[in-house]
């Protein structure tokens, strides 16, 4: 990370070397302490840098997270396990769930507009004309979604991360 840095200063400057030191810990508050001129950090989504009244001024690079398995592994148990729970933190990341409760004659509306991943879970109520609903939705589209689940007469719509 060091060395990143300094190569990318490097060829930015032109007149005295950018000094770079290491620190670990909340680096965003180094700026607002007076330690540090910039700081350059990971970052995942800016909620910390921007919480610290920081902006971002520049990428110095993209980066991804990747799992790579040694074929002739003895731990095989171990990296699909490995795998399966960082595949459910992406859906947990992507997704959100919806629960509603719905008349059952409007069911067939409901579920066009939350199939789920896979299909919804839904159970029946007490009172027999109703069922309730259960349905993974992308957060990006949960807003959305409630309106339209509101408008094709869905209730006690609940979103929960």
């Amino acid at each position: 990370f060091p060395v990143l840095t300094k190569k990318y200063f490097a060829g930015l400057e032109t007149g005295a070397e950018t000094k770079v030191k290491c620190i670990s810990g909340s680096v965003e508050a180094s700026c607002g302490l007076g330690l540090a001129d910039g700081i350059v950090d990971l970052v995942e989504t800016g909620t910390t840098m921007r919480a610290a009244g920081l902006e971002e001024v520049s990428v110095i690079m993209h980066t991804e997270t990747v799992l790579i398995a040694n074929p002739h592994s003895h731990h095989k148990e171990l990296i699909e396990l490995l795998r399966k729970r960082i595949s459910g933190f992406i859906t947990a990341s992507r997704y959100m769930m919806v629960t509603y409760n719905v008349p059952r004659h409007l069911l067939h509306v409901a579920r066009q507009i939350t199939p789920g991943k896979k299909s919804p879970s839904i159970q029946p109520l007490e009172d027999e004309a109703w069922v309730a609903v259960s349905a993974l939705v992308e957060k990006s589209k949960a807003a959305t979604i409630m309106d339209s689940l509101e408008a094709a007469g869905a209730t006690d719509i609940l979103l929960s991360a």
